[in-house]
């Protein structure tokens, strides 16, 4: 009888080995890879980041008990993108959240099976990046940045904070088709009394040389469509702009709160937390061709007075009561 018990205990162990197994593999933290456009110490990167923790402590997910996260920095250098992008797919993370055209298409390329969940990029169709906004149908799903139709919000902004102005330059990465889509956008609420200029850029010195050949003649104001590239030279843009007196307009905040005129668009800031909620849903079984793509539902107007009274503008009240945000 009492081998017969111990033969009966050995099995019951052993039977229970896989599941032990299999508990112990559970409770390993999940690894989440975040590949950004920012320089690594830029207050505006680490802001998105702790936004996008915060979303998922709020679900559950906390840093070194059932979460780690891997974060790099891009610094809108696609080379560098690059490097990062092949380090976190080696590292089979069980998600990664790429930030900016850029980025997210360069992890496109190094990964067709790892989910994706992408912030703040343009265009998701046009660029390849899901089959279509409600069915995304690749391991990529994620949430835009603005529509097209944004262009045209900006040439209006700009025209109302301005309205001597009778040539618009807008800067953009030109084969980005949510860049040249927002230039559209931007067509069909210019004028005739405005001529709009396309300022194609690539890098630093193409953003300096553009600007200081647009500022050539007068009369100019100057749109910043969002890229990584334009993103990284947010001072670069906001101090030129400065130094030729151009009335500017740009998607984020943040380049308002650098100086910059106007900035109509989404807030970075809720857009990452909303990501953290289609990262949680993913790593409790979601599947991203699953997972319906968003454009933003809400827009902020920012509008920095300082700069207004340096250029000498006096900004409409009426703008003033629409903004968001004044900085004073």
């Amino acid at each position: 009888m009492r081998r017969r018990e111990f033969i009966s205990i050995l099995a019951s162990a052993a039977a229970a080995l896989p599941r032990t197994a299999r508990a112990q593999q559970g409770a390993l933290p999940r690894r989440v890879g975040i590949l950004l456009p920012y320089f690594d110490g830029d207050a505006e990167g680490k802001a998105v980041v702790a936004a996008f923790q915060r979303g998922l402590q709020d679900l559950g997910w906390t840093e070194g008990r059932n979460i780690r996260f891997e974060v790099r920095w891009a610094g809108g250098d696609p080379d560098k993108a690059r490097t990062f992008a092949k380090e976190l797919v080696a590292m089979k993370p069980d998600v990664i959240v790429p930030s900016s055209n850029l980025v997210t298409t360069i992890m496109q390329q190094e990964t067709r099976s790892i989910p994706i969940v992408f912030i703040l990029v343009g265009d998701p169709v046009g660029s390849g990046y899901v089959a279509s906004m409600a069915q995304p149908g690749s391991n990529l799903t994620g949430f835009a940045v603005l529509e097209n139709a944004i262009g045209g919000k900006w040439v209006e902004l700009l025209l109302e904070v301005a309205p001597a102005i009778g040539r618009v330059g807008f800067m953009l990465h030109p084969e980005t088709s949510a860049n040249t889509g927002l230039l559209r956008g931007a067509e069909t609420a210019a004028t005739s009394a405005i001529k709009l200029i396309a300022l194609g850029v690539h890098n630093t010195a193409e953003i300096e040389r553009a600007v200081t050949e647009f500022a050539a003649q007068p009369n100019g104001g100057l749109i910043v469509a969002p890229h990584a590239i334009t993103f990284a030279n947010r001072n670069v843009i906001v101090d030129l702009a400065a130094r030729f007196r151009l009335p500017a307009v740009y998607a984020f905040r943040n380049f308002a709160a650098s100086g910059g005129l106007l900035s109509y668009g989404t807030n970075t800031l809720l857009v990452w937390r909303d990501g953290a909620s289609y990262v949680d849903r993913v790593l409790k079984g979601a599947k991203p061709a699953e997972l319906p793509a968003q454009f933003p539902t809400k827009y902020e107007l920012v509008v920095n007075l300082r700069t207004a009274k340096a250029l000498g503008l006096t900004v409409p009240p009426q703008l003033l009561g629409r903004a968001d945000d004044v900085i004073e």
